[in-house]
């Protein structure tokens, strides 16, 4: 009997091995997992909820939030779009819910919940899963020797071993390995979807402070602009905005020695003269009023002082004492807040940009152009999108692909 190993028990194996069982090959599938358990990773994101995929129905929108691989992802979104990985959930027994933000969560907010759904599924079609093996090395024709010594002669191989993020649950980057032994390329890697350490003292004062929407803009060697929530936190910022605009950066040098520009818009629909006017009625109708507090109205109250040291204003002005210059360098600060970003926070990386390059895979199979049987999925491929799901359906959709809809050479 043909045999396919597919090497990581992650989002894209679990769902090349359902997708290969579907199709009647079960009993030919077997699974590497180097932990003891599938899906650790699924398990634990969205914050152990694990958001399985983006409640957008627009593939064009959905490709819009991958920074890298968009237009390689198009065949397999369109064949395994997120509505069909929710009906896929919904028909296994794991009823959804959309949330206000478009991502999609099992009701029972466990994401532990979707693994078990994939573990009954392949263990009732015969699939062959190995926990805690470990692969060495992948020879052509192929033959996968494990650590043990054991080898495994297979028909097919599909690496799904993930990307080096969360390294704590078994993604060790091992797979690029793998695939530079059969001849492919792997692109630079760098960590996407980190919160951004700041050197500026002043953001300890609005740690936990948070903001639904703001434009932020990084000047790097390029410059990177993204709007959406923030949280400030007691070592820089963090929050969906910051994730994605760490994720368009992901190949920026971030560091004390080569630090870069972060600005702030807490009022991005607003224009300078819009505000500078809103502000101005402010102050008006309570000229005795401090200028501090003042600003409650137009961000949190307890920022207001913080503004004020900014814009180089006593926090005890009244309204009535603030000429023209302290007015628009307040206005500045709400509009163009500047932030020394030096680091991305270690461990907080969800997510690897780069991988396999993709001129050396087909879209339409993930099947390598360069090594005959070889097929890959998931983030082991230079594929990233933002938060939101992103990076789980694009596992799935490839995932499905391979083990479902094209590795003819399995039958």
């Amino acid at each position: 009997m043909k045999k396919i190993v597919i090497i990581g028990g992650g989002a894209a194996g679990m769902m090349a091995a359902a997708g290969l069982a579907e199709m009647g090959h079960g009993e030919k599938v077997i699974l590497l997992e180097s932990n003891d358990v599938l899906g650790r990773k699924v398990a634990i994101s969205g914050g152990g909820r694990c958001n399985v995929t983006t409640g957008l129905s627009d593939i064009k929108k959905v490709l819009s939030n991958y920074p890298r691989g968009a237009k390689f992802l198009r065949h397999a979104m369109y064949e395994f779009s997120p509505n069909a990985m929710c009906e896929w959930l919904e028909n296994h027994g794991i009823p959804l819910k959309t949330e206000k933000d478009n991502r999609v969560f099992p009701k029972s907010n466990k994401g532990e919940d979707v693994v078990k759904v994939f573990e009954k599924t392949l263990v009732e079609s015969g699939v062959e899963i190995r926990y805690q093996s470990t692969v060495k090395s992948i020879q052509k024709g192929f033959v996968v020797s494990l650590e043990d010594g054991e080898k495994i002669k297979a028909e097919s191989v599909v690496i799904t071993t993930g990307g080096q993020a969360y390294r704590e649950t078994g993604s060790l980057g091992d797979g690029y390995g793998f695939a530079e032994s059969l001849g492919h390329t792997i692109t630079p890697l760098a960590p996407s979807l980190s919160a951004f350490t700041v050197k500026d003292d002043w953001v300890k004062k609005l740690a936990g402070l948070s903001f639904s929407e703001v434009r932020l803009r990084l000047s790097g060697a390029n410059r990177y602009e993204f709007s959406g929530p923030i949280l400030f936190t007691h070592k820089g910022i963090t929050g969906p905005a910051v994730f994605a605009l760490s994720s368009l950066a992901a190949y920026e040098i971030l560091t004390p020695d080569n630090p870069t520009r972060l600005a702030i818009d807490f009022s991005p629909n607003e224009s300078y003269e819009a505000l500078t006017q809103k502000l101005v009625e402010a102050m008006q109708t309570a000229p005795q009023k401090r200028l501090s507090n003042t600003l409650g109205k137009f961000v949190y109250k307890s920022m207001g002082p913080t503004l004020c040291a900014l814009a180089d204003i006593s926090e005890n002005r009244t309204n009535a004492e603030v000429g023209k210059k302290g007015l628009a360098r307040v206005v500045e600060c709400l509009k163009n807040t500047t932030l020394t970003v030096n680091g991305r926070l270690p461990g907080e990386e969800f997510v690897t940009a780069g991988g396999v390059t993709l001129t050396e895979v087909n879209p339409k199979t993930m099947g390598s152009l360069i090594c005959p049987g070889l097929y890959f999925a998931g983030e082991i491929l230079n594929i990233d999108g933002f938060t939101g799901g992103y990076n789980l359906q694009a596992a799935w959709c490839t995932g499905r692909f391979v083990g479902l809809c094209t590795c003819t050479d399995f039958e």
